[in-house]
């Protein structure tokens, strides 16, 4: 069992950097599926934690970017509802036994929803993006995205519906995320 699926995320600007995760997101929803027991838990735990600092990192950083740019209100909006929507499901998810029908279910269509997200950012944020900002933007941006995965919650916090909820909630939803992390893992 792999931990987290190795690609490189230093190279490159923001958008190489988020598709690089897309793909490692990618791995990790497959392995959720094809595991089972402890196993499952461990690659969910690991795509849940990966996807709330991912999208809370998008939410903060990118959303802005996108904004900024000619027709780019209307992206940024649609990725938003997305992330939003994910949110819901994966606390939904996080609740529920890894075994159980129920939850192989609900991740299958979750699944499949951040794949449709996934591709929604590809094909119709990144290219917003690249149009509209110089490479050196577009270096800065991806590492201000990982400073902001650095602080972010590692659990989904489904309050937290816009860019300014995400600073003003985030570095507190964050600090608790990781004591309730650290007490579950002492408690395996």
């Amino acid at each position: 069992m792999t931990d987290v699926r190795e690609v490189p995320n230093d190279a490159g600007d923001v958008i190489q950097f988020l598709l690089n995760q897309h793909q490692q997101v990618r791995g990790l929803l497959d392995d959720v599926l094809a595991a089972t027991g402890e196993d499952r838990r461990h690659y969910f735990d690991t795509v849940r934690e990966m996807l709330a600092r991912h999208e809370t990192a998008e939410e903060m950083i990118i959303r802005p970017l996108t904004r900024k740019a000619p027709g780019g209100e209307q992206v940024a909006e649609g990725r938003m509802d997305e992330e939003n929507e994910a949110k819901e499901v994966l606390a939904a998810l996080e609740k529920m036994d890894v075994d159980s029908a129920e939850f192989a279910q609900k991740f299958r269509e979750f699944r499949q929803s951040v794949l449709d997200h996934a591709q929604a950012e590809e094909t119709q944020e990144f290219p917003l993006l690249r149009q509209n900002n110089d490479p050196d933007a577009l270096v800065k941006a991806r590492d201000r995205v990982k400073r902001a995965e650095d602080m972010a919650p590692t659990h989904p916090h489904p309050s937290a519906k816009s860019t300014a909820a995400n600073y003003v909630a985030g570095p507190f939803a964050a600090m608790l995320d990781r004591a309730r992390d650290a007490f579950s893992s002492s408690d395996k």
